[in-house]
């Protein structure tokens, strides 16, 4: 993919939050900029899934929606930051998607490719 194929895109996240991607992203070998995309990618992946698997329209698709997981979150403290609500909800994302990425690549049905960017599947 040559430089006129792309767009740069920015967010802001809590410091937190990025010291973890970062942290992250060493652990697989890649950089910032690429976890980031095939975490997108994965999310995106995940939610047109349960689109087409007749999801319940619910507002987090397969699980608990995510107003409850606010109102537990606000049940344990009497205040609670923006960034530490997001740090607490993205927080089982994460761990969700690195345990399935972990099981994948155990199981030889994919890899990290470093000259293509991201995960590929095995043949």
């Amino acid at each position: 993919m040559g430089d006129e194929d792309r767009a740069v895109v920015k967010t802001y996240v809590p410091t937190e939050q990025k010291s973890a991607w970062r942290e992250h992203a060493d652990e697989l070998d890649m950089s910032q900029s690429e976890y980031l995309r095939t975490m997108v990618q994965a999310g995106r992946r995940g939610f047109l899934a349960d689109r087409e698997e007749g999801g319940s329209g619910d507002a987090t698709p397969g699980g608990e929606g995510l107003e409850d997981r606010v109102l537990r979150a606000l049940d344990s403290e009497d205040v609670v930051s923006w960034d530490e609500l997001v740090a607490d909800l993205s927080g089982d994302f994460e761990d969700r998607l690195d345990e399935a990425v972990q099981s994948l690549s155990e199981d030889g049905r994919i890899r990290f490719d470093p000259r293509r960017g991201g995960y590929v599947r095995q043949s």
